[in-house]
């Protein structure tokens, strides 16, 4: 069998992160394997290993390009966009820290998934202060209740068998985040 580029390696390892941040998001990280990554990818299981060390080093680097997804802007636009249906209803390509927080939540401390993680949690709260007003200590207190208010409507509303409480979910969210 013929072996493939560098430039084919770095292209495809390129797709089966993109197919697992999705994947992870949609399923969780055990809803999913490597068997059903690399097939969604259009690639073999064989060559997994030769691009990944572990199916928990892929998740770390597939959590690390979901949040480089997350988009910028002015706050407004960020709490609507975050505290939309859509978001909700599309969580493979939403926010991993509202598709992945009960999973991570029970990845052993000091996990290279866990600390990722942390790393998000700490780069939203980062930009939400950067976007609010205020004295510095106060913008922080007041980003770490936005994200974990934006996180847990987001959870809640996926969560909810009824489209009117998960919409309810998600009003009341913007209306306290933009308060």
């Amino acid at each position: 069998m013929p072996r493939v580029s560098q430039e084919q390696a770095k292209r495809n390892r390129q797709r089966v992160v993109a197919v697992a941040a999705t994947l992870f998001r949609e399923r969780g990280l055990h809803g999913v394997g490597v068997a059903d990554i690399m097939g969604a990818a259009g690639l073999t299981h064989g060559g997994f290993y030769g691009q990944f060390a572990s199916k928990e080093a892929l998740a770390a680097e597939a959590f690390d390009s979901a949040l480089a997804e997350e988009r910028r802007g002015a706050l407004d636009a960020l709490i609507a966009n975050y505290l939309s249906v859509e978001h909700v209803r599309t969580p493979g390509q939403g926010c991993p820290l509202a598709a992945l927080a009960n999973d991570v939540a029970r990845e052993a401390r000091g996990s290279p998934l866990r600390a990722r993680f942390t790393q998000g949690v700490r780069g939203l709260a980062d930009l939400l202060a950067d976007l609010t007003k205020g004295a510095r200590e106060r913008r922080r207190q007041r980003a770490l209740a936005n994200l974990a208010t934006l996180v847990g409507a987001v959870i809640l509303a996926r969560g909810v068998d009824d489209d009117a409480l998960a919409e309810e979910l998600l009003h009341a969210a913007r209306a306290a985040a933009t308060a």
